[in-house]
């Protein structure tokens, strides 16, 4: 039966987060936003996809969303399936909008919240949540939805083909292993920088009693106050757990250098997002820093607002990342995290997804589960960011346990926001916003 596209609603939707400090680091303080995109069909079901903003700017967002819409309008899957890189360039290099970026920024954030939302509706016509959808397809038709124009220098067809292929050896084990444990994560809950030190030590003591043992902190402000709550976070959770950093690419590459030599005080397992996002080359030279600093110990993160692939190419090439953070909306959607998986694989480099805002959490967990039952295969270094906010408002929330994801078990890319929170913080005629 074909299924037909026949039309796209975008929802401006805001929640004021900034009062409490939620989400709040070296340069953000915002009030979590997502661009909503509903794709209505001739059958039926509707697809859901999203990006996440920062409040103002959404409106922006939305408005990308729009002119790009008739690109997706009138649509078959059918025709979307057999053609999966043409449709995608139809929005990631429309013949006048792509000059806004190209392939970075609004524009591509725009083409990610309604390729997301063809995934998500892709998936649940065939009745499978997206982690399992994209598991069982085959390699010819995933390798067919990469578009590899720019990164043939470090992925070429054939060799992502052989990795797919290779994943499916062991993968009925590996999914035992996740329907038995779940997917290791993390916690940024405990330590956003807006939040004071009491807060801090109830939140990290909370969250180790609840069995996380990887938590994540803010740091970028006085260097005397990232150091004091960093052993705040240590002392708590002792010295066999994990302690990540974050800067939000507040620092100059030598300034970096310098705070992350007196933060290695406290034994921290990455730094990230150490300086600019497009500085490739000092991510670099942070890298071989940081390498020397702790003997190894610590390792440079980033990539939650890397533009697109051919960034992440260049982040693997120069030997700059130990660890690689995809971001499910700020690319061209999943088209363009497949291949940003699969240089990963390619590079031997784990990919640990950025998560929390506004449903990442809902959309990175299939990425991940993905990543491990076909691509990565493994689960050394690898986990989920988990920040314990906004879920409620998902028809189909994350789920944890003892500090790890649950595998969703509904059809689709658990996008879907509930009407009654669609209604309430719609901006800015939504209650939440009177």
């Amino acid at each position: 039966m074909s299924v037909t596209i026949t039309s796209v609603d975008v929802h401006d939707v805001r929640f004021p987060t900034a009062a409490r400090g939620d989400g709040s680091d070296a340069i953000n303080r915002g009030d979590y936003s997502a661009t909503y995109v509903e794709l209505g069909t001739d059958a039926g079901p509707v697809g859901a996809g999203f990006t996440f903003t920062n409040g103002r700017g959404n409106e922006i967002t939305c408005a990308a969303v729009r002119a790009l819409a008739h690109h997706v309008r009138g649509r078959t899957i059918e025709e979307i399936t057999a053609e999966p890189v043409a449709f995608w360039r139809s929005l990631s290099a429309d013949v006048q909008l792509r000059w806004l970026g190209p392939e970075k920024g609004v524009i591509h954030m725009a083409t990610g919240a309604l390729v997301n939302a063809v995934w998500d509706l892709r998936a649940t016509l065939a009745g499978k949540p997206m982690w399992r959808f994209l598991a069982e397809l085959p390699t010819d038709d995933l390798v067919a939805s990469v578009d590899f124009r720019h990164i043939t220098d470090a992925l070429t067809p054939d060799e992502a083909a052989a990795i797919l292929d290779k994943g499916r050896d062991g993968l009925a084990d590996r999914l035992a292993t996740l329907d038995r444990d779940g997917f290791p994560s993390y916690t940024t809950s405990v330590g956003w920088l807006g939040y004071p030190d009491d807060k801090v030590r109830a939140l990290t003591r909370a969250a180790y009693d609840d069995g996380w043992r990887a938590m994540k902190m803010k740091v970028g402000g006085p260097l005397a106050d990232d150091l004091r709550r960093a052993r705040i976070i240590r002392a708590e959770i002792g010295p066999d757990a994990l302690l990540m950093m974050d800067a939000n690419q507040v620092w100059d590459v030598d300034e970096a250098i310098t705070a992350m030599a007196t933060l290695a005080k406290v034994d921290p397992y990455w730094i990230e997002e150490p300086t600019h996002a497009d500085d490739i080359l000092g991510h670099a030279r942070i890298a071989r820093a940081v390498t020397e600093l702790t003997g190894g110990r610590c390792r440079v993160a980033t990539g939650e607002v890397a533009a697109n692939r051919v960034i992440f190419k260049q982040l693997l090439q120069a030997e700059a990342i130990g660890v690689m953070q995809i971001d499910a909306c700020r690319v061209g959607g999943v088209n363009e995290v497949l291949a940003e998986l699969l240089l990963a694989a390619k590079f031997g480099v784990p990919v640990c997804p950025h998560a929390g805002g506004v449903g990442l959490c809902e959309y990175v967990q299939h990425l991940a589960i993905f990543d491990y039952l076909r691509v990565g295969t493994g689960l050394d270094g690898r986990m989920i960011e988990y920040v314990d906010h906004l879920h409620e408002h998902f028809v189909d929330p994350v789920r944890t346990r003892g500090g790890r994801y649950l595998l969703p078990d509904r059809p689709g890319y658990s996008a879907t926001m509930r009407p009654a929170s669609i209604a309430e913080f719609r901006f800015p005629d939504g209650p939440a916003w009177r």
